[in-house]
């Protein structure tokens, strides 16, 4: 018997970790404070500042860091940056940084695998991470985007495993369990195994390791992924033959926690590979040998590197205790403050605490809101597009893609000012599984016709491109890349809202 209280406390406790336009902007800010002090780094001047990670993938909570890439070669050919020639740069920042007097807990990892900059922010205290050219790192966040857009759960369960995961002190790669990464990873691999399935095995969606095609130029590179990836989506979603999973959140949440309780056992032998959507053999898997990691969960996009490097041996048995403690608590019939509990930290209790004592005041004043208890008005897409245009003057917004059908209301195209001519949206069959070969026909498609569903169709740095990912990622249009615009440098991506 499904526990009533267990779907509202998780819609509360979503309420209060996602993101508001406050923390987006503020995030915004602190990327073009670092923009100057890198402008004014002799050796650094004409790179891009670019954010990845959770702020790019739209899987950042409100007192989530922020991951920073400083790109040397943004736009031309993919070059490689040696590891010392990065710690060198690094070291020049950090003096730099230390010299603007406005930047707090200088850290420099100088020896790890990408060596960062640990930096505060003096702006609303903003953790940062600074690493050059990651380009994986931007890729990941980009698939990690795109793969949100298949179902609007994978978003809603990656919060909530996240802060969980903090609250039980696993989300933390420095002391030998979790980085946020590898959680989501373990969040696309249940979705992909649970019955019936909700996402595809990765190589449905990218037929290969896709940080191997990051070679050459990386306009070329990254559009030719973009609309791999867009394509092989379009397919998948189209798709009737597959049977829907209707599981609400709290089912999916619960049968998460279950299915990795035995996860210090299962890790002797098996290892985790989102790529094949499946449990692994390790002795059988000649990549993923000699066995060195207590735990492997396989980057799908960066193969056969392992996400779950970090966690110890000592640290998995923890970990797995704290699985079946959650799934024990959550499967009972557990009341409102026992899930609040166990699903979040100090910090969001407190904030869980005000907002409902402020929610009853407000209900006793006929004023209750039940779409938002923080007293801001949602959706807040249109002021985010009417601040971009004064704030970076770029000659257009980012685009934010299409959402599903239960939420049309939030189609970005149909209220955008900008939108040059207006034309709707085709609709006709599905695209084909596209291959790697078949990207050098790109130029067929396009002068032909584009039957991808949802896709806009007035600007025309949009033509020739499929579906969501080969337009604006990270404020970069695959196409023409606005980071070797000098004009646009200024340009990101920004995420888009999400009830």
């Amino acid at each position: 018997m499904r526990n009533p209280f267990l779907d509202p406390t998780l819609q509360e406790i979503l309420q209060v970790i996602k993101p508001t336009r406050a923390d987006c902007d503020t995030r915004i800010g602190v990327i073009e404070q670092l923009r100057s002090v890198v402008q004014s780094v002799e050796c650094l001047r004409g790179a891009t500042v670019q954010p990845f990670g959770s702020f790019v993938s739209n899987l950042f909570t409100r007192w989530g860091d922020l991951d920073i890439s400083v790109d040397l070669f943004s736009g031309s050919s993919i070059l490689f940056t040696g590891k010392k020639q990065k710690q060198k740069l690094l070291g020049h920042l950090l003096r730099a940084l230390r010299a603007n007097g406005l930047w707090y807990k200088l850290q420099f990892v100088i020896h790890a695998r990408v060596p960062i900059l640990k930096v505060e922010s003096g702006h609303q205290r903003i953790s940062c991470d600074i690493s050059i050219d990651n380009l994986e790192g931007l890729l990941k966040s980009r698939f990690l985007l795109w793969i949100s857009e298949i179902d609007g759960r994978f978003r809603d369960l990656v919060l909530l495993v996240k802060e969980w995961a903090k609250a039980h002190n696993i989300n933390d790669s420095k002391n030998g369990t979790f980085n946020s990464y590898s959680l989501s990873l373990l969040v696309i691999f249940h979705l992909q195994t649970c019955v019936p399935a909700i996402l595809p095995p990765l190589r449905v969606i990218y037929p290969k390791s896709a940080a191997d095609d990051l070679t050459g130029v990386r306009k070329t590179a990254e559009e030719s992924i973009a609309q791999i990836t867009a394509a092989n989506i379009a397919r998948f979603k189209l798709d009737t033959a597959k049977s829907p999973n209707r599981s609400s959140l709290s089912e999916l949440l619960v049968s998460f926690f279950a299915k990795f309780s035995d996860i210090n056992v299962k890790a002797q032998e098996l290892g985790v590979c989102p790529f094949t959507g499946r449990w692994e053999n390790i002795s059988s898997n000649s990549r993923w040998l000699p066995k060195t990691y207590s735990l492997f969960v396989e980057d799908p996009f960066e193969q056969p590197q392992n996400a779950a490097r970090s966690v110890s041996r000592r640290n998995l048995d923890r970990i797995a205790q704290v699985f079946q403690m959650t799934s024990r608590r959550l499967a009972s019939d557990c009341n409102r403050n026992s899930i609040i509990g166990v699903m979040t930290g100090q910090q969001i209790q407190q904030s869980l605490y005000r907002t409902i004592s402020l929610h009853n005041q407000h209900h006793a004043n006929g004023t209750h809101n039940v779409r938002n208890l923080h007293g801001q008005s949602r959706p807040w897409n249109q002021q985010l597009q009417q601040n971009w245009s004064q704030s970076y003057n770029t000659p257009n917004p980012p685009y934010w893609p299409p959402l599903t059908q239960s939420r049309p209301q939030q189609s970005w195209y149909q209220n955008n000012p900008r939108n040059l001519q207006g034309r709707p949206s085709v609709q006709g069959q599905t695209w084909p599984v596209i291959t790697q070969t078949q990207t050098q026909q790109k130029s067929q498609n396009k002068n032909g016709n584009r039957p991808f569903k949802n896709t806009p169709a007035g600007s025309s740095q949009n033509q020739g491109h499929i579906g969501n990912p080969s337009v604006h990622m990270n404020g970069v249009n695959s196409a023409r890349p606005a980071s070797i615009i000098p004009s646009q440098r200024g340009q990101m991506w920004r995420p888009r809202h999400e009830h």
